[in-house]
């Protein structure tokens, strides 16, 4: 789907685009060897639950960004949620619509799934992305702390 205003194409990951997401990652702080993102991308692109979706100008000369969505089933005391499981745009092309417009392709997405509910998370660090989230309609539920074991 294009964007009329700036030409903006947001289409679904392709597996020939390991070496801009591995890019990408090293932006948000989480540099990745290429094999690695090759093999976890090839992983997704095979899932029925998970969907990468870029930002694209409308010549598709790079990626300005990603936005990753995780179907989440729960406990019958639940309904299944979607999750926006990262999102990253290109220093280059923020504050310019890529992350909204790339949330907004999200959002249509899991209404085309059946979910009525998205969750994100975002780290405390990240302050920058706290007032994003709020201007594109979601609200604060709760905060947590993140344990992690290597087993």
């Amino acid at each position: 789907m294009t964007s009329p205003s700036d030409n903006r194409e947001i289409r679904p990951l392709r597996a020939a685009d390991a070496p801009r997401i591995t890019g990408l990652l090293a932006e948000l702080g989480y540099p990745s060897e290429l094999a690695a993102v090759t093999r976890r991308l090839a992983v997704i692109l095979r899932s029925d639950t998970q969907r990468v979706l870029v930002a694209t100008p409308g010549d598709g000369s790079r990626l300005d960004g990603y936005v990753s969505v995780e179907r989440r089933p729960a406990l019958p005391h639940q309904e299944e949620t979607l999750e926006i499981t990262g999102l990253v745009v290109d220093a280059t092309a923020r504050r310019s619509g890529v992350g909204r417009a790339l949330v907004e392709a999200a959002e249509r997405w899991a209404v085309r799934q059946g979910l009525r509910t998205i969750v994100v998370r975002s780290n405390v660090v990240r302050a920058e992305s706290h007032p994003f989230y709020e201007g594109v309609g979601y609200r604060r539920k709760s905060t947590s702390h993140t344990y992690r074991k290597e087993i």
